[in-house]
């Protein structure tokens, strides 16, 4: 039974590495997925739409012929709920870090909000994504990623990178706030972990994560201290909580 990652933006599957060194001692059977446009192709055709990432999953996921430990980071982490929610059977457990965004009361973050606004957000991504490797690094690492980490994010990020981050954000702001009706309950069928990093702020805020991951029935695993990219800043605190909450499912 295969534990499966999911990363996020702007990340590749690089983001993933010192979090899967620390479990190798304990999993032979680490997959990382990486969603198009993050670290794969956009195929053609492909929308980058939240549907569209979640129905990218469900394909992914049948191939295993077997329920699988669900990981996911970041819009990775929605992309987990969202299979969740709708094909449970694909899954044994599963865990994401943004469950915060499904509480009602959550609001987009700053970056977000540039990149759901038509103009703002190209310039965005075009100086994000179209500088030189270097820079992009140095970006990755302002925000809190560790440096060695970021060179290999950003050396697989580009223009198609850009595009979808731009068509994600501008589904997500057309379906209107994340936890608007979503019957996040149903993610209960399933054992749920919440990592709560609790110097993550662009998630939600402390309570709104802890009210929805009472609604998901997740318990919760608090990373006090740890930012964003929790995996990358202290990767054998993650890989304990990882463990720790597989050894409770039967």
């Amino acid at each position: 039974m295969p534990a499966v990652f999911v990363h996020g933006n702007p990340e590749t599957a690089a983001v993933w590495e010192p979090l899967l060194a620390e479990l190798a001692a304990v999993r032979s059977d680490l997959v990382c997925l990486s969603p198009p446009g993050f670290g794969a192709p956009l195929p053609p055709g492909f929308g980058a739409t939240h549907a569209e990432y979640r129905d990218w999953l469900v394909e992914e996921l049948t191939a295993f012929g077997e329920p699988v430990d669900l990981v996911g980071h970041d819009v990775g982490g929605g992309h987990v709920v969202n299979v969740v929610l709708s094909r449970p059977d694909l899954v044994r457990s599963w865990v994401s870090d943004v469950l915060g965004v499904y509480d009602p009361g959550y609001e987009w973050h700053e970056l977000a909000r540039r990149w759901q606004t038509p103009g703002v957000g190209e310039a965005d991504v075009a100086a994000r994504f179209g500088g030189t490797a270097e820079e992009r690094t140095a970006t990755l690492v302002e925000r809190g990623m560790g440096r060695a980490v970021a060179a290999r994010v950003a050396a697989g990020q580009d223009e198609a990178m850009g595009r979808a981050v731009l068509a994600l954000y501008r589904s997500a702001a057309q379906a209107g706030p994340p936890g608007l009706g979503l019957g996040l309950e149903r993610a209960a069928a399933r054992p749920g972990l919440a990592v709560l990093a609790t110097a993550d702020h662009v998630v939600g805020t402390e309570e709104q994560r802890r009210r929805a991951a009472a609604r998901a029935g997740a318990r919760v695993a608090v990373l006090d201290g740890l930012g964003h990219w929790w995996m990358t800043e202290a990767p054998a605190r993650g890989a304990a909580a990882l463990t720790a909450f597989w050894s409770t499912i039967g």
